[in-house]
């Protein structure tokens, strides 16, 4: 019985999306490099708009030459943005956690929430 052409065609179009679902799905889980987020020695958790205790630890300790990565803890966007601009996340949402910053320097930072600025942490280098 031999096909007809749009039978043909019926069976190419599900032979490319196959295909295709194939690709996506070998991409997906394989384990080739994928720009992970590398944790950070400290974490510091932003519970929400609480002026000196929207921060946590607060302060913050570790040593010259760690790194910090802030999660937000709250259900609202915020960031942290040293108050001499030497480091800032950008916005996070919910949930979300910064990338690490390499504290290098040792000394005491204080920063805050650029969107609530009564939000204020400080980090000791040491």
């Amino acid at each position: 019985m031999k096909p007809s052409c749009s039978h043909s065609r019926i069976l190419i179009l599900i032979a490319i999306v196959t295909g295709l679902a194939a690709g996506c799905s070998s991409n997906s889980s394989s384990s080739s490099p994928s720009s992970p987020t590398p944790s950070a020695d400290v974490t510091i958790t932003i519970q929400g708009n609480r002026g000196n205790q929207s921060f946590s630890p607060e302060p913050a300790t570790m040593r010259a030459g760690q790194s910090v990565a802030w999660r937000n803890a709250d259900s609202i966007t915020h960031n942290a943005t040293q108050d001499a601009n030497r480091f800032a996340t950008p916005n996070l949402g919910a949930g979300v956690t910064s990338s690490p910053v390499t504290m290098s320097t040792a000394g005491t930072f204080t920063y805050h929430c650029t969107i609530h600025p009564g939000m204020i942490g400080t980090l000791v280098v040491q």
